[in-house]
Order: C-alpha cells, then sequence, then structure tokens
C-alpha cells in the first residue's frame, strides 16, 4: 500500500509501554496478565482479573471504562474490552468490541452461546487446521461445539481437543498473573477529604473486602498490612505531614476482611490521622498459599486459639504490647515454679508507625 507508513520494532519501548500499562492497571486489580515481548502471538494483549473488585469501581462496564480510560496516549490506538467467564470468550468478546466504546460483557455461563456465530478459524492459530475445518464445512464455532468430543479428537488430535472445549464455552488456559502476587495494593481518594475514623472505616472496609476477595479466590493468604494515609492540607495546621504509614504483622496469615479491617482500625485508633484524609491506601504483603487447617471431629471450637491471638493483638494495639503477655509452658517438670513458664509477646503486635512531609 503506498499510503502505509512502515516502523521499525523496538522491543524496548514496547516493554516500556506494556510495563507502565500494567502499573495503572495494577490500581484497580492486583491480578495483571500481558507479554511485553513483540515476537508473542498474544503481545498487546492485557487481561485483568476483575472478580470482587464490584465494590469498589462498579459495575463490570463502569470498570472496563475506567481501565480504559486510564491507558489513553498510553498504547497505540484505542483499548477494545470484553468480559467474560473463560479467557478465550473475553479475548473474542474484546477482538469484537467496538474500538474506544462499550465493553462486551458476556453473562455468565453464555460462553457458549456467544461464541457460536463466530469463525470457527478462532478456535485455533494452525493454518493447517484452519484449513481442514474449512473443508469440513464447520465454519462457526457452533458448529464445532455440536460435534462429539471423539469425533472432533480423531480428526485433529490434541489440538483437537482444546479447540472443542473452547467452542464449548470451557476454561482451556489457566490464567497466570505476571508477577507472583507478593503485594497486592488498592487505594481511594475520598471526595471531598473525610474527618474521623467512622469514614476511614467504610473506606478500610471496602478496600480490605475487595483485596480479601482476591486472595480467597487465588487460594492465598496475606501475613502483613500497610495503610497510607494521605492527608489534605487545605485546612491543616502548618507542620503537618503529607502522609501517615502504618506497617502491622498478622497473628498469622489471612485473607479474611473483617478480621484485616478490625486490626487495622485499632492501629488507626491509636495513631489517629493529623488532618482530613484525601486518600486511603491498603496494601498486603507477604503473600503466600493459604495453609489448610485440620480441624478434630469431636472437638468443639477447635480454632479459638487463632481467634485468641487475634483478640489479644487487638488488646496489645489498644493498651500496649508491654502490658498484653501470654504465657508458654517451658519445663513442666522444673523444681521452681517460676521455671516451669515464661512469658511471651502477643503474635501480631508487632508493628510501625510513620510520618512523611
Amino acid at each position: 500500500m503506498p499510503e502505509a507508513t512502515f516502523l521499525n520494532p523496538d522491543p524496548d519501548e514496547a516493554l516500556a509501554a506494556v510495563e507502565a500499562a500494567c502499573e495503572r492497571l495494577a490500581a484497580f486489580s492486583p491480578g495483571i496478565a500481558g507479554s511485553s515481548d513483540l515476537r508473542d502471538p498474544a503481545f498487546g494483549r492485557l487481561t485483568v482479573h476483575v472478580d470482587g473488585l464490584e465494590r469498589l469501581w462498579g459495575s463490570e462496564e463502569q470498570m472496563t471504562l475506567r481501565m480504559a480510560g486510564v491507558l489513553t496516549g498510553l498504547l497505540p490506538g484505542a483499548a477494545r474490552t470484553g468480559i467474560a467467564s473463560t479467557s478465550f470468550a473475553a479475548l473474542v468478546a474484546a477482538a469484537y468490541a467496538p474500538e474506544g466504546g462499550l465493553p462486551v460483557i458476556v453473562p455468565p455461563g453464555d460462553d457458549a452461546s456467544f461464541l457460536a456465530p463466530y469463525p470457527a478459524r478462532l478456535l485455533t492459530r494452525d493454518t493447517d487446521i484452519r484449513a481442514r475445518l474449512a473443508r469440513f464445512g464447520l465454519r462457526q464455532i457452533g458448529a464445532v461445539a455440536v460435534l462429539p468430543r471423539s469425533a472432533v479428537v480423531a480428526r485433529f488430535g490434541d489440538e483437537g481437543a482444546l479447540l472443542h472445549a473452547r467452542a464449548r464455552g470451557e476454561e482451556t488456559e489457566r490464567f497466570t498473573p505476571r508477577q507472583a502476587p507478593e503485594r497486592m495494593a488498592l487505594g481511594l481518594p475520598l471526595d471531598p477529604p473525610a474527618e474521623g475514623l467512622e469514614a476511614l472505616r467504610f473506606v478500610l472496609r471496602r478496600l480490605a473486602g475487595a483485596l480479601g476477595d482476591q486472595l480467597a479466590a487465588r487460594g492465598q493468604a496475606a501475613g502483613l498490612a500497610r495503610v497510607e494515609v494521605t492527608h489534605d492540607l487545605a485546612f491543616a495546621r502548618r507542620g503537618t505531614p503529607t502522609r501517615l504509614r502504618i506497617e502491622q504483622r498478622f497473628p498469622e496469615p489471612t485473607a479474611d476482611p473483617e478480621a484485616i479491617e478490625r486490626l487495622l482500625l485499632a492501629r488507626l485508633e491509636q495513631t489517629p490521622p493529623s488532618a482530613a484524609v484525601a486518600r486511603l491506601e491498603l496494601e498486603l504483603a507477604l503473600v503466600a498459599p493459604a495453609r489448610g487447617q485440620q480441624l478434630p471431629l469431636f472437638t468443639p471450637q477447635a480454632a479459638r486459639g487463632a481467634r485468641l491471638d487475634w483478640q489479644l493483638a487487638r488488646l496489645a494495639i489498644t493498651f500496649g504490647a508491654d502490658r498484653v503477655r501470654r504465657v508458654e509452658l517451658a519445663d513442666t517438670e522444673a523444681p521452681l515454679a517460676e521455671d516451669r513458664w515464661r512469658w511471651r509477646p502477643v503474635a501480631g503486635t508487632s508493628g510501625t508507625s510513620g510520618t512523611s512531609g
């Protein structure tokens, strides 16, 4: 084409653009997947895990419009967005969505019916299989979906099993984040700036709930929380710091948003913001796979030990870590009674606070 403009590929520039895009999308969700390799056929496609984020960003349509908005000017062209229960259906929805327009949202459980009228060649990148699908008259995805799986496998082998599953609306690609979510962070601006812990409690509950849902969906738990409060300095006293930072370890790794909220609120009660709050950010760190707990069958309230740890941690925050201790048996047969036990600090009481000007 005489009017076409050909540009030499710049891998470094592409990598920087995709990294920047993922960083902006991470403000909405900690689960981001995408390739920054120009040679990867999936280059230019970014996948965002949005389960459990409605309480933060509203409906799925509102979420995707906001995400597309933060990418404006960062990547070439306007974003096309699609949402579905499976990665393939979401990809097709995004591919056929209007550029820069509303997202195509597939209702839960309707992936197969949504895919049915689209071309069958979308099911695979293998050009030979695409040609064979056309020769057999299988031009639409719905025509592949109604065939017996054994017949498709017999004709196309292992790839046939995958394309048949995609056609039926089954998940064939495991969602793998670009990085292991060792830390997860979300923040919300407060407009107008809020005063008082009750307003902060509401925002903290939303943040903890959204991150807790993300952890639970991945079977993970966090062992540490960091809260950053940004002050509104418009009517604050002179010398008021710009930010207040609080770090709090948990008695045990958890994904329970209510437990996280209560513990952090206790810290904020002891170290309240010194001015109206313009933004609140919550980060969960030390994220690792959650460990299961085997409970005895005939012992009531077998998990009461873990609940006690959280209660003691809140008491230590409220009354001081030096005033709340727990007893640990040392040597039950020691001659002196004072040698049979020793004091131990309460789990989860280690925490730090800081401010920045």
